[in-house]
């Protein structure tokens, strides 16, 4: 027997607010199953899906993208590609974004570097110096 969980249950489990669940619904991101007396429930597929949909949202796909690509999830397996093709290009933004925030820490790094040495004494050149003797 599947698991039913309300939606304060379901809201503890996937850690997001029964607005925020209320909200993906109204956006059709996820579709409870509903009871006879119209209450929706949801079940352990549903953890799973709202799992993939923060893994998605966490990689900075924007809400028209996700809804895209549930909107085509839901059309199936003839949209394989399509979705394949959408993944692809929310991959190489991340990508892109990971290789920025990698630049922006190697920077911040050296400026920790650069006030550990000016504190003992150890480095008297200006942080763009600094920076650029490694280059």
């Amino acid at each position: 027997m599947t698991a039913k969980y309300s939606i304060g249950e379901f809201s503890k489990l996937t850690g997001l607010s029964t607005y925020t669940l209320r909200y993906y619904e109204k956006e059709a991101l996820i579709v409870p199953a509903r009871d006879a007396n119209d209450r929706r429930f949801y079940t352990d597929h549903d953890i799973k899906w709202i799992g993939f949909l923060l893994h998605l949202k966490g990689t900075g796909m924007s809400m028209s993208e996700i809804k895209t690509y549930v909107k085509l999830r839901a059309e199936g397996d003839s949209t394989i590609v399509a979705r394949r093709e959408l993944l692809e290009k929310v991959e190489d933004r991340c990508l892109s974004q990971i290789e920025e925030m990698q630049m922006n820490l190697h920077v911040l790094t050296k400026k920790i570097d650069w006030y550990d040495g000016k504190l003992d004494h150890s480095i008297t050149e200006s942080f763009d110096d600094y920076l650029n003797k490694e280059n």
